[in-house]
């Protein structure tokens, strides 16, 4: 789709509509912000080369596809696989998805599937021998279908619509028992006690990281920019994880530097924002940056793009197998706030702890036109964060450009009114 020049010829790819989409969007993350951390040149490097020059990513052994953050991603480091995300951001895909998909599918259900079907996958992260599909979203669930008729094997992870009942954690340890053997099948590996604990070390040392780079969130004015969160958080879809997990550590030990100095990487004035919703990802970082370019500040974020995708450590009580796996259960079930569960307490109670935590002066919520589930629980975590005095804008988009100039008017209008909210409050 528009790889072809007016001779017939098909473009260099750092030519097509979809580098270029990607060029401009990393253009503004790295050269509209002033004073960015040298070590963000890791992830910014990363997702130039990846994304706007078509460069491959390719690693040896197996390659699992995951199409959600609730697929267990020890047990596939444990049975010798490598993980990837496919949850894609582009409007280049998500308009190749618009041709066999329904016009009110979500966004990022639409691009995923869209790089699936591609000529050219973005990024290039190699043949994928199996994707895991957890049957999360309804649109995820009719999706499996799809991507077995495009000729991909898909393992569907069966995953519970509530997550209260005991009934609903004994299931979903059984799934995760089940998925461990079938990764056995695919790979030849067996999933033992010795793979499974290195396998959470490699994960632990991410999640610590990823925490401790939270904690440069909570001062004021922060240390890092929540465009350059979600950047990292995105690079680790693909990145190998023990490179990404280094060069995290990096840009800790550089913030460590800079806040040791004073340093706030923008105005301590600064409206300070929680982002939750619909997940942002590259290079779909739409609201993010435009909150961040109208003079707010991205402080905190609650999506599995960011936020839920390294925040919940494993306790294992019992370093014996089954005991492993399940405690591994628990933690992809327990602390989800995902609204597909039939309750959505959690979710307002994480949010409201957040904007706590976080000192947050407002909340942006984004919701994908198509996307049901965030857009009918909306209302019940406006009413709670009004009853707290938190503001909310209520954003619904999707991944065209079309509409960035009307969503610039409702950002900016947004972020003056909470400052002038933080002026009155003085």
């Amino acid at each position: 789709m528009n790889s072809l020049s007016l001779n017939g010829e098909k473009k260099p790819y750092h030519m097509t509509r979809q580098a270029q989409e990607s060029e401009v969007v990393l253009n503004q993350i790295v050269d509209e912000f002033e004073d960015n951390p040298r070590s963000m040149d890791y992830f910014y490097d990363l997702f130039r080369r990846l994304y706007c020059r078509g460069e491959a990513f390719e690693r040896d052994g197996v390659l699992i596809g995951t199409t959600c953050i609730q697929a267990p991603e020890e047990l596939v480091y444990a049975a010798g696989a490598t993980p990837v995300r496919l949850c894609n951001g582009s409007y280049h895909n998500d308009q190749i998805g618009a041709d066999f998909m329904p016009a009110k599918s979500c966004s990022l259900v639409k691009a995923t599937l869209g790089m699936l079907k591609a000529e050219d996958t973005i990024p290039k992260i190699g043949d994928l021998d199996l994707i895991i599909n957890p049957t999360t979203c309804d649109q995820k669930k009719k999706a499996s279908s799809m991507m077995e008729d495009m000729g991909y094997r898909v393992y569907n992870l069966e995953f519970p619509n509530i997550k209260e009942s005991e009934e609903a954690r004994l299931y979903w340890q059984r799934t995760v028992r089940r998925f461990a053997a079938e990764l056995h099948a695919l790979t030849g590996k067996k999933v033992t006690r010795k793979r499974l604990k290195e396998a959470m070390g490699k994960t632990s040392r991410a999640q610590r990281a990823f925490r401790e780079l939270l904690s440069f969130r909570l001062v004021h004015p922060p240390a890092i920019l929540g465009k350059d969160i979600f950047l990292v958080t995105n690079a680790y879809f693909f990145d190998d994880i023990d490179r990404w997990t280094a060069a995290v550590e990096a840009l800790i030990g550089e913030l460590k530097q800079r806040a040791e100095k004073g340093f706030g990487a923008c105005q301590k004035k600064a409206p300070r924002i929680l982002f939750t919703g619909s997940p942002p990802i590259f290079p779909n970082l739409k609201l993010p940056l435009l909150i961040e370019q109208s003079g707010g500040v991205v402080v905190a974020d609650e999506t599995c793009s960011a936020n839920r995708l390294l925040y919940d450590m494993t306790a294992v009580d019992e370093w014996m197998l089954n005991d492993m796996m399940d405690s591994l259960a628990d933690k992809y079930l327990k602390p989800c706030t995902c609204p597909i569960f039939t309750r959505n307490d959690d979710r307002k109670r994480r949010l409201l702890e957040l904007a706590s935590s976080f000192q947050v002066d407002g909340v942006v919520y984004q919701a994908f036109a198509g996307c049901q589930v965030y857009e009918m629980e909306q209302r019940s975590v406006a009413e709670a964060l009004n009853a707290k005095g938190i503001p909310m804008l209520y954003v619904e988009t999707d991944y065209s450009p079309d509409d960035k100039g009307q969503l610039s008017t409702r950002i900016e209008a947004f972020v003056e009114s909470l400052k002038t909210r933080k002026r009155q409050r003085k």
